[in-house]
């Protein structure tokens, strides 16, 4: 079966792309042929005559952590994570990508990568995200296909001038990435934020506002949506394969497309066990090197479960090689990917050569089962900080579990946050033998305060953040004295927590009415949220970062 003609969903923007004058002489490039025709450099006058890198092997860094100590977190083996750099340059090999063409080497020389390309991209870049996708996403319709892009917000963009007209309504979770909402600012585009739970989008409440759609009132009924699945940005959360059967039953039956965000998709690193519940254990199955067990533990896409075309997934290596190469791919319906190399021939052209290069000779030296092992190996890196990050809570705070509540299939339980020593022996007891023991001999009673909770959060099971919400009572609003602007609880502590050292993403950031001003907030002001990433730094950062922002709050909570 082949995508069904989802033409009707083109933009009046992207109808009126044409094949690019210039871009349309490609096709002739390569053969055998004198070109009077192009504006192209000559590849003698390139100053570059090779480009190398000296690379991390494949199986870098181990599948298996450290087993926890049973004493703070601080005590955390940091040499563990280090010992590779300590060995120098024999663990590392060197790759190189020379300055003229080679037979058969998919354009993977300086001449071709450093010269105007195609919006297409290199050749060998082209066959290994076909294969790749394949591979590891297996969709289910035929005439899917890919196309590189310069990167998920690159991707997005173009999705956004390819399915939205101005007045055209865009479903979106309730909070969201911040430049994915911005992005659609130029485009006259309203928004409609959809609640979430422990698995993302809920499915009743979409269907609620399809349903009850008033044109009338609010315009055509929304035909895109935009969802980050995995790892959600900011929340964290990871939508399942049966939530997404849930969602795309709903798009078919209303004709939505779903444009598949999917940058965190390599970092689902499971459920939060707690430190003294914690044993050394594999990333793998049986065997090391068993890529199938590592592809079936992994939440599948929605292109799993697209039998119509009518999802657009975009890909990055950003998040599993380097955000810097700004290198990316599509995957979707002929007719989108058309539409969608149109938009890029003028805009962005082609990804950058060298970044193209330098990526494709690393995958090449590793193949496809050696970057797999680097995938596992970098899920279990990030696994260990997500865990450490929330260790380092447990430390600061006396943390009590509490289930969820609802209809709604959100099985996680809640993490309630307490000043150390206002609440019960018997509450701290329970808590502790689910999150873990605390490092013994400190101060158990810092703020003394009422014993109501400070945040709670849900640590994430995949991608780079914990979203805490945090609770701020009765501290009122205040009004600046430059400018008059209004400052929330959110707005202050934000504030005091980058006076003390601490930059957070502030909850606002996330929200698409108050980026895009379409209403004023009304949300409950006594109650805030951050975003906290545990990825960029290293154990001994996270640390000091926590307790920062753990006495900054308590401080800012006695107010």
């Amino acid at each position: 079966m082949n995508a069904l003609d989802h033409s009707h969903h083109v933009s009046d923007f992207a109808r009126r792309y044409a094949v690019s004058p210039l871009k349309g002489l490609q096709k002739y490039y390569g053969r055998d042929l004198i070109s009077f025709a192009g504006g192209l450099p000559s590849p003698e006058y390139f100053p570059f005559t090779s480009i190398s890198a000296d690379i991390l092997p494949a199986d870098a860094f181990p599948l298996n952590a450290p087993r926890a100590s049973s004493s703070s977190s601080s005590s955390f083996p940091l040499s563990w994570l280090w010992r590779l750099f300590g060995s120098g340059k024999d663990s590392t090999t060197h790759v190189g990508v020379p300055r003229s063409p080679r037979q058969g080497d998919g354009g993977l020389n300086l001449a071709t990568a450093l010269q105007y390309g195609p919006a297409t991209g290199l050749a060998r870049i082209q066959a290994f995200t076909r294969e790749f996708t394949e591979r590891i996403y297996a969709p289910v319709y035929n005439d899917w296909t890919t196309l590189v892009h310069t990167g998920n917000t690159d991707g997005w963009s173009r999705i956004a001038r390819l399915l939205l007209n101005p007045g055209d309504t865009l479903l979106v979770e309730e909070w969201a990435y911040p430049s994915a909402i911005s992005n659609t600012r130029p485009l006259e585009v309203r928004m409609k934020s959809i609640p979430m739970d422990g698995q993302g989008i809920r499915t009743d409440v979409l269907r609620a506002i399809l349903s009850g759609w008033n044109a009338e009132k609010d315009g055509p009924r929304p035909r895109v949506l935009y969802t980050v699945p995995v790892g959600q940005n900011p929340v964290g959360v990871t939508m399942g394969l049966e939530r997404k059967k849930a969602i795309y039953a709903i798009c078919v039956e209303y004709d939505i497309i779903i444009a598949e965000d999917d940058p965190y998709f390599f970092l689902q690193v499971g459920e939060f066990v707690p430190k003294s519940q914690r044993k050394l254990e594999s990333a793998g199955g049986d065997n090391d090197n068993d890529v199938a067990h590592f592809i079936s533990s992994l939440v599948p896409s929605f292109l799993k479960v697209d039998t119509e075309g009518r999802v657009i997934r975009i890909d990055t290596f950003s998040k599993t090689i380097a955000p810097g190469v700004r290198l990316g791919w599509f995957t979707c319906s002929p007719l989108f990917a058309e539409r969608l190399e149109r938009i890029g021939e003028t805009s962005t052209q082609s990804p950058c050569g060298l970044g193209q290069a330098l990526v494709m000779a690393l995958l090449e030296q590793w193949t496809f089962d050696g970057y797999i092992r680097w995938l596992r190996g970098l899920r279990t890196q990030y696994k260990l900080r997500r865990d450490y990050f929330v260790d380092c809570l447990a430390d600061e705070f006396d943390l009590i579990p509490s289930p969820t509540t609802g209809d709604h299939d959100d099985k996680r339980a809640v993490l309630y946050a307490y000043a150390r020593g206002t609440i019960s022996s018997g509450s701290i007891s329970r808590a502790r033998a689910l999150v873990g023991e605390k490092s013994q001999g400190r101060d158990g009673g810092r703020s003394g305060g009422s014993g109501r909770p400070l945040l709670s959060f849900i640590p994430p099971t995949s991608g780079m953040f914990v979203w805490v919400t945090v609770y701020f009572g009765d501290i009122p609003d205040k009004t600046d004295e430059e400018d008059g602007t209004v400052l929330t609880p959110e707005r202050q502590f934000w504030a005091r927590l980058a006076d003390s050292g601490l930059l957070t993403a502030p909850g606002w950031f996330f929200s698409p009415e108050e980026l895009l001003a379409t209403s004023s907030s009304s949300s409950d002001r006594r109650i805030g949220h951050l975003r906290l990433s545990y990825t960029p730094s290293d154990m001994e950062t996270i640390r000091r970062g926590v307790k920062i922002f753990a006495q900054t709050l308590e401080e800012f909570s006695r107010v």
